[in-house]
């Protein structure tokens, strides 16, 4: 008798738990990963910029007879420099290809990411150095190694200054493992010095077409700032599309990242692609002097453009405090932000 009742009470227990399952509310299902890809707004602001490209195009008017309409330089020592960045860009875009794609990053130590960047960088900067006594010709006087010298500052002011305002208004942050100077990556100093020689030169091209194949004035004008301003943001949201599937380099909104960010990063090059565009290129007034004590004036200056620009971006678009609280340096395992 004893075993019936208790085997009546453990079916009712067992028919109100049933019940109070199908009252009670579903559990909530489990959060969905964020997505690492654009917003769709995207689509909208490359179609304006391709609409207003196309409507500036079609009001050029064609170039006086005789001018040949050019993307690399004329025959000679800046057309040697470029050709060599172009077809280098396959080898470090390709290595960090790979990188990316097998995960190799994973394994990275500080003193493997320094290696990596310090070797990638270093072709560019040794090539220039090893020319240099070819034919007893100085530095200064070899495009070469002026346009090594005035991305080394620029890069290096943009690491040092300008990431800080990613740190603080739009909340970026590295948590690789990293020997740090002023709370940035020395991997990431290293680089930006080839991922800025292929950009500069990439958008080389660009300019120098737009300057050699329509017929100068005012439209010409208008068409070379436009692409300017074009070819600043797209580049800016290429390197945020490119790198998005890094894990150790992200940001607290990646919405704004995509469309406030890239115009935010375009500023570095909207003051630094016409400037190194000018640099030794025929039919140009020299920004930059001469021998590389010009070089690295023209470079400085316009790093300190760029500084004034996007201090006064923060302060009219998102009012965040600027707060830079780096060391000389730092040493930061794997998922460790540093000191800022």
């Amino acid at each position: 008798k004893g075993v019936g009742i208790a085997g009546r009470n453990a079916l009712a227990q067992h028919m109100l738990n049933a019940i109070a399952s199908l009252l009670s509310s579903p559990p909530p299902p489990p959060p969905q990963p964020v997505s690492k890809l654009p917003p769709f707004e995207q689509l909208y602001i490359f179609a304006a910029l391709i609409a207003g490209l196309l409507l500036l195009l079609a009001a050029q008017r064609p170039p006086p007879k005789g001018t040949v309409a050019r993307w690399l330089p004329a025959p000679g020592e800046k057309r040697v420099y470029e050709t060599w960045v172009l077809w280098y860009s396959i080898v470090w875009m390709g290595a960090f290809g790979v990188i990316i794609a097998l995960e190799l990053y994973e394994e990275f130590t500080a003193a493997t990411y320094f290696l990596v960047c310090g070797g990638l960088a270093a072709p560019l900067v040794l090539r220039e150095l090893a020319r240099g006594g070819a034919d007893g010709r100085p530095l200064g006087e070899r495009h070469g190694a002026r346009a090594q010298l005035w991305i080394a500052i620029f890069g290096f002011i943009g690491n040092y200054w300008y990431t800080h305002y990613f740190y603080c208004v739009l909340r970026a942050r590295y948590t690789v493992p990293a020997w740090r100077l002023n709370d940035v990556p020395i991997c990431m100093y290293l680089a930006t010095h080839f991922y800025f020689s292929s950009y500069h030169v990439f958008a080389n091209l660009a300019l120098r077409r737009v300057a050699t194949g329509f017929a100068p004035g005012n439209l010409r004008t208008a068409l070379f700032a436009y692409v300017v301003c074009a070819l600043s943001y797209a580049t800016a949201f290429m390197e945020t599309l490119t790198i998005s599937h890094f894990p150790y380099y992200d940001f607290e909104d990646r919405h704004m990242a995509y469309t406030l960010g890239s115009a935010f990063y375009g500023i570095y090059f909207l003051v630094s692609f016409p400037v190194y565009y000018a640099l030794d290129e025929p039919g140009n007034t020299p920004l930059e002097g001469t021998g590389l004590r010009g070089v690295a004036l023209s470079s400085l200056g316009a790093g300190m453009l760029v500084l004034l620009l996007l201090d006064l971006t923060r302060l009219a678009a998102a009012g965040a405090p600027l707060t830079i609280g780096g060391k000389l340096w730092e040493v930061t395992p794997k998922g460790l932000a540093g000191s800022a």
